[in-house]
């Protein structure tokens, strides 16, 4: 085989290895295409930590504007996270007698950045691999080999949407870089009739406001430990929880109220126990345990036979049940159940307790008799007058 014709055979072979590449990236990014406005940037909303890797915070250039070492698949769906105003990030030369030029700075309102040699930049809108090659083509006008290290230090609050199947759907500032778990808590857990296998993740890629979006499953974070259904958050993103349109597995609700359910719960408590009222309770808090933290039934009063729990749904209905008292039974729905926000437990009396109250109710109108006939010996009544 000659020169040439090996060289083309290697070219070719490179080539399809490229187109299988490109064609591998884009299969394990499941985005759906929510805008028929072309994607502008690159690698917009397809090589990202979006679906979940841990977010690319540093890239290493060369002078000649190309990156020091060959991206590898993690970094290139790690490289997406746009800068914006409030950014703190610093900026390292790789050349020890440029160690003291560069430094941490931030991204200013106007999303520009004031650097030395070069003065204002603009690096707004920019991933961290785009601005690293930015500041290495303006750099170039002033340093010979301007090997540079752009590292994002300090991210700026993220800003989403949470809507859907949470307790307090709306508008988050969340700090760092959220995941999509740590957002459903933070809007308060989910409610009962979500369905953490549905959760609608949307975006906005590129600069004319184009969306994309896909579908997490929750539950496989807990399951497998598969970080990719749990992504890095953006500023802009919309989490919206899917409602279950039929009965959940067990195991999917346990996991949903185990790790998705809010942090603090108000259950109120009335009837024959101790100290009746209204009580904050950690979440998923069993029925028994409920009533231990209300001081105890009432001795001889309780009916521990008669405790009810009334549940009052998001759809405006209520459940009412009827359960049995035991200390030492594990959390179960049919015996003893796991709690939830706005629950009442009634612990009824039992039937020494009501011929107590009876008699107390008898003995108050006798009592007031006598109390008047007191009173008129004191005046000096006397009915044998």
């Amino acid at each position: 085989m000659s020169h040439a014709s090996a060289k083309k055979s290697t070219s070719e072979a490179c080539g399809r290895f490229v187109s299988f590449a490109a064609a591998t990236v884009y299969a394990i990014l499941p985005w759906q295409v929510a805008s028929s406005r072309p994607v502008t940037g690159s690698a917009s909303g397809l090589s990202s930590q979006a679906l979940g890797g841990v977010a690319q915070v540093g890239v290493s250039v060369q002078s000649n504007g190309e990156e020091r070492k060959p991206l590898n698949l993690a970094e290139t769906y790690t490289d997406l996270y746009t800068l914006g105003p409030g950014d703190g990030l610093t900026l390292v030369f790789l050349d020890p007698e440029l160690k003291d030029v560069g430094g941490p700075f931030g991204i200013l309102m106007d999303g520009t950045a004031i650097l030395p040699f070069i003065g204002s930049v603009q690096l707004a809108g920019l991933t961290i691999g785009q601005a690293s090659r930015w500041l290495t083509g303006l750099y170039q006008k002033q340093i010979v080999r301007p090997q540079l290290l752009l590292q994002l230090t300090t991210p700026r609050p993220t800003k989403v949407t949470i809507i859907g199947e949470v307790t307090k759907p709306g508008f988050f500032e969340l700090q760092g870089l959220p995941r999509a778990i740590a957002a459903v808590q933070a809007a308060g857990g989910i409610t009962a009739n979500a369905d953490i296998r549905k959760v609608m993740l949307r975006r906005v890629v590129g600069q004319d406001g184009a969306q994309k979006q896909t579908f997490l499953d929750l539950s496989q974070v807990f399951f497998m430990g598969n970080q990719f259904q749990n992504p890095i958050l953006f500023d802009g993103d919309t989490l919206i929880i899917g409602r279950a349109t039929e009965p959940l597995p067990d195991e999917i609700i346990r996991i949903g109220r185990t790790n998705l359910s809010p942090t603090v719960i108000n259950v109120s408590i009335l009837g024959e126990v101790k100290a009746p009222g209204t009580i904050g309770l950690p979440a998923n808090t069993p029925l028994m345990e409920a009533i231990f933290r209300a001081g105890g039934l009432a001795k001889w009063r309780a009916n521990k036979n008669h405790i009810e729990l009334i549940r009052f749904n998001d759809n405006g209905t209520t459940t009412r049940q009827v359960f049995s008292y035991k200390q030492d039974l594990n959390v179960s729905n049919g015996f003893n159940p796991p709690l939830r926000d706005r629950d009442t437990i009634i612990v009824n009396r039992s039937f020494y307790g009501e011929a107590i109250d009876a008699l107390n109710d008898l003995a108050v109108p006798i009592g007031i008799v006598n109390n008047l006939g007191g009173i008129g010996n004191n005046w000096g009544w006397n009915n044998n007058r």
